[in-house]
């Protein structure tokens, strides 16, 4: 599919106008379409490989950590945590890899900054391919990836669990190495695309904000603001290795569980990862973002990262305190439980609402903040207006990502404790075994909803950094600036309703696929304990392939829909609309058909 998509872009690409600036350069359309073809390809295969490398690294550490926790609760704590962290420092490396590999192939290309020849601050157009790329196939591998870990849980739980009453990952069950697999594929191979993509849309978009603001601002030397988000993201991958690394585990003698909790441990590495992370966020930060023409201005923005880490650092916790047993929401739950099954409902429901509350008021105070600082800066354009506010929020949405590394390993240690208290049971290990790995698979429930929120939040920030490189694209195109949206117009406004409605027209869709999906694994388990009731005394084995085969089949089927209907409408709407205003002068025309597609790109997201 991702080829098939490519060779569409290279079409597109084909047939579009290039910006004044290429045009100026030389820069064929020829040209332009197999670069944006093989940066699409890259940033596809660079985003599969790094969720492929996350799954074989799970299903590995599995039985290891199983092992650790016949001896101890930390040393089983530490070998998780360390495994995650391998996964999520090849996601992120992967990332910084592919965007520097393809911006220095096109920087010996071009010749920068030769006489006539392509400017640097120009270059990151050129690279959006790759954010492309990475999103198409983060789509898929969270949408089969959420249908087939949900579809098998499911399936898993109501025939085994309540049907007929047997423990959870318990060998009896046809389900339950479906059920292992999903956790594997819904949490590391999916929540790594997801991080993959938002990072990569972090890096273009932050590249390209960058560039246009060192052109508008005639700065001499714009290479800092434009490699700014490499620098950053190389130092995320440093101070996670080294707050992964602090997380000790000792073999404790005779002991079975930690001096402490488990997520007190977790915390502090990932403490020690902020510290570090704001110290190398400053130094990279005067070291790159130093200016002549605005000597304080390196400061502003450091101060912008500093609200990114604090956001962060806000979504961590918040996400915590709404899944983690020992504060009130949970508990809330667990006291509505006592009265049946409708109550219990109900408060989860509430509560989930409820928290969304707190991360919408994060992010637009995070969002205003910077802003407001990156636009008090001192950097102003040739007009002597203030052109730094863009700017300082992608700063700030790299400071939220600065330790995404850490964020995503907590995530995989989640699936991997999981699967580590499956081995164990469906190998009969003692008790105590269970209680270590049952320990850590509630603590991984919390890291996994953390991470989640996480990537929400900095999804959130690198949405609002896409649509503004999208608008400064779109005044390149149309030579007329592009500062504001007006609701007031009618094809606008049906952008953003149409973008509203399609998420849940999206959620709709996904969740029918997650339901046909689970009964075709509930009926398959229901025959294998009729067709074979020696399953239940230990005489007859299950046959567990032919459920992993039905959920993925299935799983592989369901996201067709749904995936066209994200990947198309778009499109459709965006043909649809230009027909309708053809009637309108050339330049109107592309600025209402791009604040159409903007507000419902932006509503959707």
């Amino acid at each position: 599919m991702a080829v098939v998509l490519g060779l569409s872009l290279f079409g597109i690409y084909m047939f579009r106008r290039s910006t004044p600036e290429q045009e100026a350069a030389g820069l064929q359309r020829l040209t332009l379409a197999v670069i944006t073809l093989l940066s699409f390809l890259l940033g596809a295969v660079c985003s599969g490989v790094a969720g492929y490398v996350g799954m074989w690294v799970s299903v590995r550490a599995n039985s290891r950590v199983a092992g650790a926790a016949r001896r101890s609760a930390r040393e089983a704590l530490q070998v998780a945590l360390r495994a995650g962290g391998f996964s999520a420092l090849v996601v992120i490396g992967m990332v910084v890899l592919g965007v520097s590999v393809l911006y220095s192939s096109l920087f010996v290309y071009f010749g920068m900054d030769q006489p006539g020849g392509l400017k640097m601050t120009d270059l990151p157009l050129l690279l959006v391919g790759y954010g492309f790329g990475a999103s198409f196939v983060a789509l898929f591998a969270q949408l089969g990836g959420g249908i087939y870990t949900k579809a098998a849980d499911v399936g898993a739980d109501l025939v085994g669990k309540v049907e007929q009453g047997i423990p959870e990952d318990d060998p009896r069950n046809p389900a339950v190495i479906a059920d292992l697999v999903g956790d594997n594929v819904g949490d590391c191979a999916a929540r790594g695309a997801d991080l993959f993509e938002s990072v990569a849309a972090e890096i273009i978009s932050a590249m390209i904000l960058g560039g246009t603001m060192a052109r508008k601002c005639k700065i001499e030397d714009p290479s800092g603001f434009v490699l700014f988000p490499l620098v950053v993201h190389s130092f995320d991958l440093i101070v996670s290795a080294i707050g992964i690394m602090s997380v000790k585990g000792t073999r404790g003698a005779g002991s079975k569980t930690p001096v402490e909790d488990p997520m007190a441990v977790l915390q502090r590495g990932y403490s020690v990862a902020i510290l570090l992370a704001i110290v190398s966020f400053i130094g990279s930060t005067r070291w790159l973002l130093y200016s002549e023409q605005a000597p304080q201005a390196w400061i502003h923005f450091s101060m912008c990262g500093l609200v990114g880490i604090a956001t962060a650092y806000a979504f961590v916790w918040i996400t915590q305190y709404y899944t983690d047993y020992k504060y009130r929401p949970v508990r809330i739950v667990a006291e509505a439980s006592t009265t049946g099954h409708g109550t219990n409902i109900i408060a989860g429901v509430g509560l989930g609402l409820e928290s969304t509350a707190m991360p919408v008021l994060v992010i637009s105070t995070a969002i205003l903040s910077a802003y407001w600082l990156g636009r008090t800066s001192g950097m102003v354009d040739d007009m002597g207006e203030a052109a730094g506010g863009l700017f300082g929020t992608a700063i700030a949405t790299m400071g939220m990502l600065s330790t995404a590394a850490y964020v995503l390993t907590m995530d995989m240690f989640g699936p991997i404790a999981d699967n580590a208290g499956g081995i164990v049971e469906m190998s009969q290990q003692p008790e105590s075994v269970r209680e270590i790995t049952d320990l850590l698979d509630a603590v991984g429930n919390t890291t996994k909803a953390t991470t989640k929120g996480f990537s929400i939040g900095s999804a959130a920030l690198a949405a609002f950094l896409l649509f503004s490189a999208y608008m400064d694209e779109v005044s390149s195109f149309t030579g007329v600036s592009f500062r504001e949206v007006d609701i007031a117009i009618p094809e606008v406004w049906l952008g953003g309703l149409l973008g509203a409605m399609l998420i849940f027209l999206f959620s709709a869709w996904s969740c029918v696929a997650v339901g046909r999906s689970a009964q075709a694994v509930v009926n398959e388990v229901r025959r294998q304990f009729v067709e074979r009731p020696g399953i239940m005394t230990y005489q007859a084995k299950p046959d567990y392939a032919r459920c992993v085969s039905i959920v993925a089949s299935s799983a592989l089927q369901e996201m067709i829909k749904p995936g066209v209907l994200a990947v198309g409408s778009p499109i459709v709407i965006g043909f649809q609309l230009q027909d309708h205003l053809g009637s309108c002068p050339g330049q109107m025309n592309r600025q209402h058909l791009g604040k159409i597609l903007v507000i419902f790109s932006n509503v959707r997201g």
